[in-house]
Protein backbone atom coordinates (compact mmCIF):
# COMPACT_ATOMS: atom_id res chain seq x y z
CA UNK A 1 0.00 0.00 0.00
CA UNK A 2 1.39 3.35 -0.95
CA UNK A 3 1.94 5.75 1.93
CA UNK A 4 1.14 9.46 1.88
CA UNK A 5 4.43 10.68 3.34
CA UNK A 6 4.96 13.78 1.30
CA UNK A 7 7.99 15.33 2.92
CA UNK A 8 10.18 14.30 5.84
CA UNK A 9 11.23 16.82 8.51
CA UNK A 10 14.76 16.91 7.14
CA UNK A 11 13.46 17.68 3.66
CA UNK A 12 10.97 20.32 4.69
CA UNK A 13 12.12 23.90 4.96
CA UNK A 14 11.70 25.59 8.30
CA UNK A 15 9.10 27.93 6.84
CA UNK A 16 6.89 25.01 5.74
CA UNK A 17 4.20 23.83 8.05
CA UNK A 18 2.67 20.40 8.30
CA UNK A 19 -1.02 20.06 7.72
CA UNK A 20 -2.78 20.52 11.10
CA UNK A 21 -5.68 18.32 12.08
CA UNK A 22 -9.15 19.59 11.17
CA UNK A 23 -10.91 21.40 14.03
CA UNK A 24 -13.20 18.49 14.90
CA UNK A 25 -10.11 16.26 15.21
CA UNK A 26 -8.10 18.73 17.32
CA UNK A 27 -10.95 19.02 19.81
CA UNK A 28 -10.93 15.35 20.69
CA UNK A 29 -7.42 14.01 20.16
CA UNK A 30 -4.52 15.87 21.71
CA UNK A 31 -2.51 12.65 21.58
CA UNK A 32 -2.75 12.21 17.78
CA UNK A 33 0.56 13.25 16.21
CA UNK A 34 1.20 13.40 12.51
CA UNK A 35 4.99 13.23 12.78
CA UNK A 36 6.72 10.43 14.62
CA UNK A 37 3.57 9.02 16.23
CA UNK A 38 2.52 5.41 15.76
CA UNK A 39 0.00 5.05 12.97
CA UNK A 40 -3.69 4.84 13.71
CA UNK A 41 -3.81 1.29 12.43
CA UNK A 42 -1.05 0.14 14.80
CA UNK A 43 -2.66 1.79 17.80
CA UNK A 44 -6.11 0.48 16.95
CA UNK A 45 -4.95 -3.09 16.48
CA UNK A 46 -3.86 -3.19 20.12
CA UNK A 47 -7.53 -3.19 21.17
CA UNK A 48 -9.82 -6.17 21.50
CA UNK A 49 -11.12 -7.85 18.38
CA UNK A 50 -14.38 -6.63 16.90
CA UNK A 51 -15.25 -5.01 13.59
CA UNK A 52 -14.29 -2.03 11.72
CA UNK A 53 -13.14 1.46 12.53
CA UNK A 54 -13.92 4.34 10.20
CA UNK A 55 -10.32 5.41 9.67
CA UNK A 56 -8.33 2.22 9.22
CA UNK A 57 -7.55 1.24 5.62
CA UNK A 58 -7.42 -2.27 4.32
CA UNK A 59 -4.13 -4.08 4.79
CA UNK A 60 -2.55 -6.01 1.97
CA UNK A 61 -2.15 -9.75 2.32
CA UNK A 62 -0.64 -11.45 -0.69
CA UNK A 63 -1.42 -8.34 -2.71
CA UNK A 64 -5.12 -8.30 -1.74
CA UNK A 65 -6.83 -5.90 0.71
CA UNK A 66 -8.28 -7.40 3.87
CA UNK A 67 -10.83 -5.80 6.20
CA UNK A 68 -9.31 -4.58 9.51
CA UNK A 69 -10.53 -6.03 12.81
CA UNK A 70 -10.82 -3.76 15.86
CA UNK A 71 -13.21 -2.80 18.63
CA UNK A 72 -16.56 -2.31 16.89
CA UNK A 73 -18.07 -0.22 19.73
CA UNK A 74 -15.45 2.52 19.39
CA UNK A 75 -16.98 5.84 18.38
CA UNK A 76 -15.66 7.30 15.12
CA UNK A 77 -12.80 9.61 15.94
CA UNK A 78 -14.28 12.76 14.37
CA UNK A 79 -17.16 12.85 16.88
CA UNK A 80 -15.78 10.92 19.81
CA UNK A 81 -16.62 12.90 22.94
CA UNK A 82 -18.18 12.17 26.31
CA UNK A 83 -20.92 14.76 25.85
CA UNK A 84 -22.06 13.19 22.57
CA UNK A 85 -22.04 9.66 23.96
CA UNK A 86 -24.21 10.70 26.90
CA UNK A 87 -26.91 12.31 24.74
CA UNK A 88 -28.11 9.10 23.08
CA UNK A 89 -30.11 6.27 24.63
CA UNK A 90 -28.46 3.06 23.38
CA UNK A 91 -30.60 0.47 25.16
CA UNK A 92 -33.87 0.54 23.20
CA UNK A 93 -35.54 -2.82 22.67
CA UNK A 94 -37.92 -1.28 20.13
CA UNK A 95 -35.19 -0.79 17.52
CA UNK A 96 -34.95 -3.50 14.86
CA UNK A 97 -32.22 -3.78 12.22
CA UNK A 98 -32.83 -5.77 9.05
CA UNK A 99 -30.34 -6.34 6.25
CA UNK A 100 -31.06 -6.88 2.59
CA UNK A 101 -28.79 -8.98 0.41
CA UNK A 102 -26.95 -6.06 -1.27
CA UNK A 103 -24.28 -5.42 1.42
CA UNK A 104 -24.69 -7.80 4.39
CA UNK A 105 -21.11 -7.21 5.58
CA UNK A 106 -21.76 -3.51 6.17
CA UNK A 107 -25.04 -4.36 7.92
CA UNK A 108 -23.25 -6.71 10.32
CA UNK A 109 -20.64 -4.05 11.09
CA UNK A 110 -23.35 -1.47 11.81
CA UNK A 111 -25.13 -3.92 14.13
CA UNK A 112 -21.88 -4.76 15.92
CA UNK A 113 -21.13 -1.08 16.53
CA UNK A 114 -24.65 -0.55 17.89
CA UNK A 115 -24.41 -3.60 20.14
CA UNK A 116 -27.42 -5.16 18.43
CA UNK A 117 -28.11 -8.35 16.51
CA UNK A 118 -29.50 -8.21 13.00
CA UNK A 119 -33.15 -9.26 13.10
CA UNK A 120 -34.05 -12.41 11.23
CA UNK A 121 -35.49 -12.14 7.75
CA UNK A 122 -36.01 -14.64 4.94
CA UNK A 123 -35.25 -13.30 1.45
CA UNK A 124 -35.26 -15.64 -1.52
CA UNK A 125 -35.85 -15.60 -5.24
CA UNK A 126 -38.19 -17.86 -7.14
CA UNK A 127 -37.19 -19.62 -10.35
CA UNK A 128 -38.74 -16.85 -12.44
CA UNK A 129 -36.75 -14.13 -10.61
CA UNK A 130 -39.51 -12.85 -8.32
CA UNK A 131 -38.44 -11.84 -4.81
CA UNK A 132 -39.96 -13.27 -1.63
CA UNK A 133 -39.56 -11.56 1.77
CA UNK A 134 -40.75 -12.77 5.18
CA UNK A 135 -39.87 -11.19 8.53
CA UNK A 136 -39.10 -13.98 10.99
CA UNK A 137 -39.78 -12.00 14.15
CA UNK A 138 -42.42 -9.53 15.30
CA UNK A 139 -41.97 -5.83 14.51
CA UNK A 140 -45.34 -4.62 15.78
CA UNK A 141 -44.87 -1.18 17.32
CA UNK A 142 -41.11 -1.17 16.56
CA UNK A 143 -38.84 1.31 14.82
CA UNK A 144 -37.46 -0.67 11.90
CA UNK A 145 -34.28 0.18 9.96
CA UNK A 146 -33.78 -1.59 6.64
CA UNK A 147 -30.16 -1.48 5.44
CA UNK A 148 -29.99 -1.90 1.68
CA UNK A 149 -27.90 0.09 -0.83
CA UNK A 150 -29.36 0.15 -4.33
CA UNK A 151 -26.04 -0.83 -5.88
CA UNK A 152 -25.61 -2.99 -8.99
CA UNK A 153 -27.78 -4.80 -9.89
CA UNK A 154 -29.67 -1.60 -9.09
CA UNK A 155 -33.17 -2.66 -10.14
CA UNK A 156 -32.93 -5.99 -8.31
CA UNK A 157 -31.77 -4.39 -5.05
CA UNK A 158 -34.28 -1.55 -5.29
CA UNK A 159 -37.18 -3.97 -5.75
CA UNK A 160 -35.94 -6.04 -2.82
CA UNK A 161 -35.93 -2.92 -0.63
CA UNK A 162 -39.46 -2.02 -1.67
CA UNK A 163 -40.74 -5.49 -0.80
CA UNK A 164 -38.96 -5.35 2.57
CA UNK A 165 -40.66 -2.02 3.30
CA UNK A 166 -44.04 -3.47 2.34
CA UNK A 167 -43.49 -6.50 4.59
CA UNK A 168 -42.70 -4.24 7.56
CA UNK A 169 -45.72 -2.02 6.88
CA UNK A 170 -48.04 -5.01 6.73
CA UNK A 171 -46.49 -6.34 9.98
CA UNK A 172 -47.54 -3.12 11.81
CA UNK A 173 -44.10 -1.57 12.31
CA UNK A 174 -44.40 1.82 13.97
CA UNK A 175 -41.73 3.58 11.88
CA UNK A 176 -39.84 2.31 8.83
CA UNK A 177 -36.51 3.90 7.90
CA UNK A 178 -34.81 2.93 4.66
CA UNK A 179 -31.03 3.11 5.26
CA UNK A 180 -29.61 3.49 1.74
CA UNK A 181 -25.82 3.92 1.90
CA UNK A 182 -25.75 4.24 -1.89
CA UNK A 183 -28.84 5.76 -3.52
CA UNK A 184 -29.12 4.48 -7.08
CA UNK A 185 -30.61 6.67 -9.82
CA UNK A 186 -29.33 9.75 -7.97
CA UNK A 187 -27.58 10.97 -11.11
CA UNK A 188 -30.90 11.13 -12.96
CA UNK A 189 -31.86 14.23 -10.97
CA UNK A 190 -32.81 16.65 -13.77
CA UNK A 191 -33.62 16.91 -17.45
CA UNK A 192 -30.59 17.78 -19.54
CA UNK A 193 -32.47 17.49 -22.82
CA UNK A 194 -36.02 17.01 -24.03
CA UNK A 195 -38.14 13.93 -23.33
CA UNK A 196 -35.89 12.59 -20.55
CA UNK A 197 -37.11 11.00 -17.33
CA UNK A 198 -36.07 12.14 -13.85
CA UNK A 199 -35.33 8.77 -12.28
CA UNK A 200 -34.35 10.14 -8.85
CA UNK A 201 -37.80 11.68 -8.37
CA UNK A 202 -39.50 8.47 -9.51
CA UNK A 203 -37.52 6.34 -7.05
CA UNK A 204 -38.30 8.81 -4.25
CA UNK A 205 -42.01 8.53 -5.02
CA UNK A 206 -41.90 4.73 -5.11
CA UNK A 207 -40.07 4.52 -1.76
CA UNK A 208 -42.60 6.85 -0.17
CA UNK A 209 -45.65 5.05 -1.59
CA UNK A 210 -44.29 1.66 -0.51
CA UNK A 211 -44.53 2.77 3.13
CA UNK A 212 -41.14 4.22 4.15
CA UNK A 213 -41.41 6.91 6.84
CA UNK A 214 -37.83 8.16 6.57
CA UNK A 215 -34.76 7.76 4.36
CA UNK A 216 -31.15 7.80 5.53
CA UNK A 217 -28.67 8.14 2.65
CA UNK A 218 -24.94 8.77 2.26
CA UNK A 219 -23.45 11.47 0.02
CA UNK A 220 -26.23 11.94 -2.49
CA UNK A 221 -25.01 12.90 -5.94
CA UNK A 222 -26.78 16.24 -5.64
CA UNK A 223 -28.39 17.91 -2.68
CA UNK A 224 -31.63 18.70 -4.49
CA UNK A 225 -32.47 14.99 -4.49
CA UNK A 226 -33.58 15.39 -0.86
CA UNK A 227 -36.35 17.67 -2.10
CA UNK A 228 -37.81 14.87 -4.21
CA UNK A 229 -39.01 13.09 -1.05
CA UNK A 230 -42.19 13.97 0.80
CA UNK A 231 -40.78 12.26 3.92
CA UNK A 232 -37.77 13.24 6.10
CA UNK A 233 -34.32 12.55 4.64
CA UNK A 234 -31.18 12.37 6.77
CA UNK A 235 -28.17 13.07 4.57
CA UNK A 236 -25.00 11.50 5.99
CA UNK A 237 -21.70 13.02 4.84
CA UNK A 238 -18.85 10.52 4.65
CA UNK A 239 -16.08 13.06 4.06
CA UNK A 240 -15.00 13.03 7.75
CA UNK A 241 -14.10 9.35 7.39
CA UNK A 242 -11.66 10.13 4.57
CA UNK A 243 -10.41 13.28 6.30
CA UNK A 244 -9.67 11.32 9.46
CA UNK A 245 -7.66 8.84 7.41
CA UNK A 246 -5.68 11.59 5.65
CA UNK A 247 -5.03 13.32 8.98
CA UNK A 248 -3.16 10.24 10.19
CA UNK A 249 -0.49 10.77 7.56
CA UNK A 250 2.54 13.03 7.59
CA UNK A 251 1.81 15.79 5.11
CA UNK A 252 2.97 19.32 4.37
CA UNK A 253 0.08 21.67 3.68
CA UNK A 254 2.20 23.66 1.24
CA UNK A 255 2.39 20.58 -1.00
CA UNK A 256 -1.33 19.83 -1.08
CA UNK A 257 -4.01 20.85 -3.57
CA UNK A 258 -7.58 19.55 -3.64
CA UNK A 259 -8.98 18.96 -7.13
CA UNK A 260 -12.57 18.76 -8.30
CA UNK A 261 -12.79 16.41 -11.31
CA UNK A 262 -15.60 18.51 -12.80
CA UNK A 263 -17.35 21.83 -12.35
CA UNK A 264 -20.37 20.19 -10.72
CA UNK A 265 -18.25 18.94 -7.81
CA UNK A 266 -16.69 22.30 -6.90
CA UNK A 267 -18.82 22.80 -3.77
CA UNK A 268 -17.91 19.31 -2.51
CA UNK A 269 -14.20 19.83 -3.18
CA UNK A 270 -14.23 23.31 -1.62
CA UNK A 271 -15.75 21.95 1.61
CA UNK A 272 -13.16 19.16 1.63
CA UNK A 273 -10.29 21.63 1.06
CA UNK A 274 -11.54 23.93 3.82
CA UNK A 275 -11.28 21.12 6.37
CA UNK A 276 -7.76 20.36 5.15
CA UNK A 277 -6.47 23.69 6.50
CA UNK A 278 -7.91 25.66 3.61
CA UNK A 279 -5.85 23.84 1.01
CA UNK A 280 -5.86 25.46 -2.44
CA UNK A 281 -8.47 24.32 -4.94
CA UNK A 282 -8.13 23.33 -8.59
CA UNK A 283 -10.88 22.43 -11.06
CA UNK A 284 -10.82 20.12 -14.06
CA UNK A 285 -13.05 21.48 -16.81
CA UNK A 286 -14.54 18.73 -18.96
CA UNK A 287 -17.04 18.27 -21.73
CA UNK A 288 -19.21 15.14 -21.69
CA UNK A 289 -20.39 14.01 -25.13
CA UNK A 290 -22.28 10.89 -24.01
CA UNK A 291 -23.19 9.01 -20.82
CA UNK A 292 -20.09 7.43 -19.18
CA UNK A 293 -17.86 9.24 -21.71
CA UNK A 294 -15.89 12.30 -20.60
CA UNK A 295 -13.34 14.49 -22.33
CA UNK A 296 -11.04 16.77 -20.34
CA UNK A 297 -10.55 20.25 -21.76
CA UNK A 298 -8.39 22.28 -19.36
CA UNK A 299 -7.34 22.87 -15.75
CA UNK A 300 -8.23 25.82 -13.56
CA UNK A 301 -5.62 26.26 -10.83
CA UNK A 302 -1.97 25.42 -10.15
CA UNK A 303 -0.84 21.85 -9.40
CA UNK A 304 2.80 21.97 -10.50
CA UNK A 305 5.04 20.12 -8.04
CA UNK A 306 2.11 19.43 -5.70
CA UNK A 307 0.27 16.39 -4.40
CA UNK A 308 -3.22 16.47 -5.90
CA UNK A 309 -6.16 14.95 -4.01
CA UNK A 310 -9.12 14.43 -6.34
CA UNK A 311 -12.48 14.35 -4.53
CA UNK A 312 -15.76 13.02 -5.93
CA UNK A 313 -18.92 11.36 -4.61
CA UNK A 314 -18.53 8.20 -6.71
CA UNK A 315 -16.32 6.39 -9.19
CA UNK A 316 -18.31 4.51 -11.82
CA UNK A 317 -16.34 3.72 -14.97
CA UNK A 318 -13.51 5.99 -13.72
CA UNK A 319 -13.46 7.86 -17.04
CA UNK A 320 -13.81 11.32 -15.51
CA UNK A 321 -11.30 10.87 -12.71
CA UNK A 322 -8.75 9.07 -14.91
CA UNK A 323 -8.78 11.74 -17.62
CA UNK A 324 -8.48 14.32 -14.86
CA UNK A 325 -5.45 12.51 -13.40
CA UNK A 326 -3.80 12.41 -16.83
CA UNK A 327 -4.24 16.17 -17.10
CA UNK A 328 -2.86 16.73 -13.60
CA UNK A 329 0.29 14.76 -14.44
CA UNK A 330 0.66 16.76 -17.67
CA UNK A 331 0.42 19.97 -15.64
CA UNK A 332 3.24 18.82 -13.34
CA UNK A 333 1.48 17.24 -10.33
CA UNK A 334 3.94 15.13 -8.33
CA UNK A 335 1.39 12.57 -7.11
CA UNK A 336 -2.36 12.08 -7.56
CA UNK A 337 -4.73 10.57 -5.00
CA UNK A 338 -8.37 9.73 -5.73
CA UNK A 339 -10.97 9.93 -2.93
CA UNK A 340 -14.64 9.04 -3.24
CA UNK A 341 -17.50 7.67 -1.13
CA UNK A 342 -19.15 5.21 -3.52
CA UNK A 343 -16.99 2.65 -5.33
CA UNK A 344 -19.35 1.58 -8.12
CA UNK A 345 -16.42 0.33 -10.25
CA UNK A 346 -18.23 -0.54 -13.48
CA UNK A 347 -15.94 -1.94 -16.19
CA UNK A 348 -13.36 -0.80 -17.19
CA UNK A 349 -12.84 1.12 -13.91
CA UNK A 350 -10.36 -1.34 -12.38
CA UNK A 351 -8.05 -1.27 -15.41
CA UNK A 352 -8.08 2.53 -15.41
CA UNK A 353 -7.53 2.96 -11.67
CA UNK A 354 -4.70 0.42 -11.51
CA UNK A 355 -2.87 1.80 -14.55
CA UNK A 356 -0.31 3.70 -12.46
CA UNK A 357 -1.87 7.17 -12.61
CA UNK A 358 -2.88 7.11 -8.94
CA UNK A 359 -0.69 6.79 -5.87
CA UNK A 360 -3.72 5.63 -3.88
CA UNK A 361 -7.45 5.23 -4.48
CA UNK A 362 -9.40 5.83 -1.24
CA UNK A 363 -13.05 4.72 -1.09
CA UNK A 364 -15.60 3.65 1.53
CA UNK A 365 -17.66 0.48 1.87
CA UNK A 366 -21.10 1.95 1.14
CA UNK A 367 -21.04 -0.54 -1.73
CA UNK A 368 -19.49 -4.00 -1.46
CA UNK A 369 -16.23 -4.26 -3.40
CA UNK A 370 -15.80 -7.80 -4.79
CA UNK A 371 -12.42 -9.41 -4.27
CA UNK A 372 -11.93 -9.57 -8.03
CA UNK A 373 -11.91 -5.73 -8.05
CA UNK A 374 -9.06 -5.41 -5.53
CA UNK A 375 -5.83 -3.82 -6.71
CA UNK A 376 -2.71 -2.71 -4.80
CA UNK A 377 -3.52 1.02 -4.74
CA UNK A 378 -7.00 0.47 -3.28
CA UNK A 379 -7.83 1.57 0.28
CA UNK A 380 -11.31 0.90 1.69
CA UNK A 381 -12.55 2.74 4.78
CA UNK A 382 -15.63 1.67 6.73
CA UNK A 383 -18.62 3.94 7.37
CA UNK A 384 -20.28 1.41 9.69
CA UNK A 385 -19.66 3.38 12.89
CA UNK A 386 -20.86 6.59 11.25
CA UNK A 387 -24.10 5.00 10.10
CA UNK A 388 -24.58 3.20 13.41
CA UNK A 389 -24.24 6.44 15.35
CA UNK A 390 -26.66 8.18 12.98
CA UNK A 391 -29.25 5.44 13.44
CA UNK A 392 -29.00 5.76 17.22
CA UNK A 393 -29.55 9.51 17.01
CA UNK A 394 -32.51 9.22 14.64
CA UNK A 395 -34.09 6.61 16.91
CA UNK A 396 -33.52 8.74 20.02
CA UNK A 397 -34.72 11.96 18.32
CA UNK A 398 -31.21 13.40 18.66
CA UNK A 399 -29.30 15.75 16.41
CA UNK A 400 -27.66 14.23 13.34
CA UNK A 401 -26.05 17.43 12.06
CA UNK A 402 -24.04 17.80 15.28
CA UNK A 403 -22.01 14.76 14.23
CA UNK A 404 -20.42 16.76 11.43
CA UNK A 405 -19.86 20.05 13.27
Amino acid sequence: MASLTLRSPSQTASSSRRLPLPLYLRQRSSNLQLDGAPSLSRRIRAQNAGKCDVTEPLDLANGKPTIPVINGRTLPKFYESTSMQNTVNRTSSRLKLFSGTANPTLSREIARYMGKELSKINIKRFADGEIYVQLQESVRGCDVYLIQPTCPPANENLMELLIMIDACRRASAKNITAVIPYFGYARADRKTQGRESIGAKLVANVLTKSGADRVLACDLHSGQSMGYFDIPVDHVYCQPVILDYLASKTISSSDLVVVSPDVGGVARARAFAKKLSDAPLAIVDKRRHAHNVAEVMNLIGDVKGKVAVMVDDMIDTAGTITKGAELLHQEGAREVYACCTHAVFSPPAIERLSSGLFQEVIVTNTLPVPEKNYFPQLTILSVANLLGETIWRVHDDGSVSSIFQ
